[in-house]
C-alpha cells in the first residue's frame, strides 16, 4: 500500500507542472504526437539579434510572440539553447511550442562536445514549451569541423541522442540535415534519432524531397529550414531586381502548400526566418545586400541567399507581405 502511495506521489511530482501535467511527445511511423494526437509544425525559425547588435537578445519577445500568434505560427525553432526559464514560460503561456537546438562547439555553453547539453535536458525536460531536442544544424556540409571526416559527426549525433534518451524519456531527438546529402550514411550511423529536420531550398517546390524520402526511411521528418527572403539580385519569373516582397510572399505560399498538402509524408516546417538579421552580412546597423552569385543555389527566384532580408518581419517588426501569407495558410 505504501509503495502504490509513494509511486502516486512520484509521478505526479515528475509529471506536474504549474498544476498540469507535461505533454508526452512521441513519434509514430512518419508523424509526431503530443499527448498521442498529430502535431503539425507550423513553424519559424527566430534568432532575434536588435539592430547594432550581433547578440540574441529577447528584450522584444513579448512583441514577438504576440505577431507569432497572430501568424498562426505554433512552433518556434532556436539555433541555441534559451536559459532564460522566464523565456520558455512565457513561449508556453503564449500556446507555443520550441525546439531547442544544441551545437557541437559552443565553447562549452549547453553544447555537445562538452556534454554540457545534458545539464540543459535535465533542467528543462519537464517544461511544456519543449517539443523535442535537435542536434546540429546541417553539419553534413562541414565535414572540416570534425577532422574532415563526417563520420566522427554522426558518431557524436548518435552518442548525443542515446544519452538524451537516458535522461529524457518524454522528447524525441532530431537533428537538421542539409537536405539529404550523405543521407544513407547519416541515417546507418545514426539510428538513435527519432525525427529527421531538413535543411530545404529547393526553388519554391520542396515536394521532391518528400518523394525521396518515403524510398530511404520510414522515419518522421520536418522542414527545420525553408523559404524564401524579399531581395532579388537580379529580375527573374517576373519579378524585379532589388527588394521584392512579393517574390517573398509567392514562395514562401508555394512552400508552405506543398508542405501542408504532404502531411502523410511530413510533419510540416519551419518558414526562415522571423525577423531580418542585419549582422549576418557586414555592419549591423545597416541592412546589406551581402549574398552570392544570381542562381547559383536553389534560393526563390534569383537563387541567391541575401542573408538579412529572410525575415517575415523587417527588423523593426513591421509586418512584410509574407506575413499575411502565414497568416493565412497556418490559420
Amino acid at each position: 500500500m505504501k509503495l502504490n502511495v509513494i509511486f502516486v506521489l512520484l509521478i505526479l511530482f515528475l509529471g506536474c507542472k504549474n498544476n498540469s501535467f507535461i505533454e508526452a511527445v512521441t513519434v509514430s511511423e512518419r508523424q509526431i504526437l503530443v499527448n498521442n494526437s498529430p502535431y503539425t509544425i507550423k513553424g519559424i525559425c527566430y534568432n532575434p539579434v536588435q539592430q547594432g547588435s550581433v547578440e540574441r537578445s529577447f528584450e522584444v519577445l513579448d512583441k514577438d510572440l504576440a505577431l507569432m500568434v497572430e501568424a498562426g505560427i505554433n512552433t518556434i525553432r532556436v539555433y541555441m539553447p534559451i536559459e532564460e526559464v522566464e523565456v520558455l514560460d512565457k513561449i508556453e503561456k503564449a500556446g507555443l511550442k520550441i525546439v531547442i537546438s544544441f551545437g557541437y562547439n559552443q565553447n562549452g555553453y549547453y553544447d555537445i562536445l562538452s556534454g554540457s547539453y545534458i545539464d540543459y535536458v535535465e533542467k528543462f525536460k519537464f517544461h511544456n514549451a519543449i517539443l523535442f531536442w535537435e542536434l546540429g544544424n546541417e553539419y553534413n556540409y562541414h565535414a572540416e569541423w570534425f577532422e574532415n571526416d563526417i563520420k566522427n559527426w554522426y558518431n557524436a549525433l548518435n552518442n548525443a541522442a542515446d544519452a538524451i534518451h537516458l535522461a529524457d524519456k518524454n522528447h524525441p531527438v532530431s537533428t537538421a540535415h542539409g537536405d539529404v546529402n550523405d543521407i544513407d550514411l547519416a541515417l546507418s550511423m545514426s539510428p538513435n534519432i527519432d525525427v529527421w529536420g531538413l535543411n530545404v531550398y529547393r526553388g519554391d517546390n520542396p515536394t521532391s524531397i518528400f518523394l525521396e524520402w518515403e524510398t530511404i526511411s520510414g522515419k518522421p521528418i520536418y522542414l527545420s529550414e525553408a523559404g524564401a527572403d524579399s531581395y532579388m539580385t537580379v529580375a527573374n519569373k517576373g519579378f524585379k531586381a532589388g527588394e521584392n516582397q512579393a517574390a517573398q510572399a509567392k514562395a514562401n505560399a508555394k512552400i508552405i502548400d506543398a508542405t501542408l498538402n504532404a502531411s502523410n509524408l511530413v510533419s510540416g516546417l519551419f518558414v526562415f526566418s522571423f525577423s531580418d538579421e542585419w549582422w549576418k552580412a557586414s555592419n549591423p546597423n545597416e541592412q546589406d545586400k551581402g549574398g552570392r552569385a544570381p542562381m547559383s543555389t536553389g534560393v526563390p527566384y534569383d537563387g541567391t541567399p541575401n542573408e538579412e532580408y529572410w525575415g517575415i518581419v523587417d527588423i523593426n517588426r513591421n509586418k512584410k507581405e509574407t506575413f499575411f501569407v502565414l497568416k493565412k495558410k497556418f490559420k
